[in-house]
């Protein structure tokens, strides 16, 4: 009688079924051993190493053995094979995902948000479970134990838009059957802070303390045109043109984790925009380029050359942090109240409209993407708007009011 050691090493392939014959080179085989169980085999390829990759199931009936072989083979054919081994958890995912697919479509510095959001909160609450296994309550209990800890609302919905993303390229790949991120309320994100925008009057104020400042037309650039910071600190004497009072926007900088300061493309196409300056601001510039030249000529080997409209006195570029240590002593010498350096761009906006000028060419000289951006922002301005257009139309079809 066989050794029963021996038996059970050798039974899954020792006796055949009827499907015993000889059969072609990568074709799926089924057996049954001599307890009874039922093994298939199922040829999925290579493996990285170059060597076959040939997946095996059992089951105590037939059938369910067939069924698990298709589904191995429907798998191979629409090539969705994983790796052979077990599956990957979600925070081997979320790795891959970040390195490999994310890194290629997204700017660096949101690169970086993305590796700082999973590093933080997705792989320590969610990383070790299986990506085949993950349920939508865990990411229920993920976002509950988040908001405990004191996390924002909004930051927590960022949370959950980054782990969404990855788990759809999951599921395109048929790493995962759905997308559980899609079957989970995620907190609701508070409007935007509301915007402070300057008065008139406390703008020309600005303007006048920076006179003694270097750079000056940096503020005068921030409230006519209302370019966003990094869009203002990454500007080049290429991207304006004097002659006929242009500047155009072309990106933004940012500073990267482990790669310092980053030239930026937009992430809207309609960031990237061409705006006209009020003939001020043009002469402004001129005197401002003059400056530059002269402190060019100080510097001498020095210098480095970066083409920027606003530099360091090296022609370096400026830090974020350096640029709001400025705007807040240019605020405090202006005797103004104290207001965010964004809230320069919302003082342009709000002088815009409060002029008259419509909503929509607002919105192309501050290069929203859309239009309701630009409406809810300043929705403080638009009913004094209304009153106006009401004035006008009465004017138009009744005459003017009497006196």
């Amino acid at each position: 009688m066989t050794d029963a050691r021996e038996r059970d090493q050798t039974a899954p392939q020792r006796r055949a079924t009827s499907e015993n014959r000889k059969r072609a080179s990568g074709e799926s085989s089924i057996y049954q051993d001599e307890d009874g169980r039922w093994h298939g085999f199922v040829s999925m390829g290579k493996k990285e190493n170059g060597r076959r990759d040939r997946r095996h199931v059992s089951a105590a009936k037939r059938a369910d053995v067939v069924a698990k072989v298709r589904a191995l083979e429907a798998k191979r054919d629409a090539g969705m094979v994983d790796a052979a081994g077990r599956a990957p958890t979600v925070g081997e995912w979320l790795d891959h995902w970040l390195d490999n697919i994310a890194a290629r479509k997204v700017r660096a510095r949101t690169l970086e948000s993305y590796r700082s959001i999973v590093r933080l909160h997705l792989r320590p609450g969610i990383g070790h479970h299986r990506l085949d296994r993950l349920q939508p309550e865990h990411l229920e209990r993920l976002y509950g134990t988040l908001a405990d800890k004191g996390l924002s609302p909004a930051s927590i919905l960022r949370a959950h838009r980054v782990l969404s993303r990855s788990l759809r390229v999951a599921a395109q790949r048929g790493k995962v059957a759905r997308n559980v991120a899609t079957l989970v309320d995620p907190p609701a994100a508070k409007r935007p802070e509301t915007a402070l925008p300057l008065s008139a009057q406390e703008a020309r104020k600005v303007m006048a303390a920076a006179r003694s400042h270097r750079n000056a037309a940096r503020w005068t650039v921030a409230l006519a045109v209302g370019l966003r910071q990094s869009e203002a600190l990454a500007l080049r004497w290429a991207d304006v043109d004097l002659d006929n009072g242009t500047l155009t926007v072309r990106g933004g900088l940012h500073r990267v984790s482990g790669r310092g300061l980053v030239y930026e493309e937009p992430k809207a196409d309609r960031s990237r925009r061409t705006v006209a300056l009020p003939v001020p601001l043009v002469e402004a510039l001129r005197a401002h380029r003059v400056a530059q030249l002269e402190e060019r000529i100080t510097a001498g080997p020095l210098w480095q050359d970066h083409d920027l409209v606003f530099a360091q006195p090296n022609g370096r570029p400026i830090e974020r942090k350096s640029d709001w240590r400025a705007w807040k002593t240019v605020l405090r010498q202006a005797g103004v109240r104290e207001v965010r350096l964004h809230d320069g761009r919302h003082t342009a906006a709000t002088l815009l409209l409060s002029e008259g000028v419509h909503p929509r060419v607002v919105m192309e000289v501050l290069g929203h993407a859309q239009m309701r951006t630009t409406t809810d922002t300043y929705s403080h301005v638009l009913p004094a708007l209304g009153r106006d257009a009401a004035d006008r139309m009465g004017t138009a079809l009744w005459g003017p009011p009497a006196p």
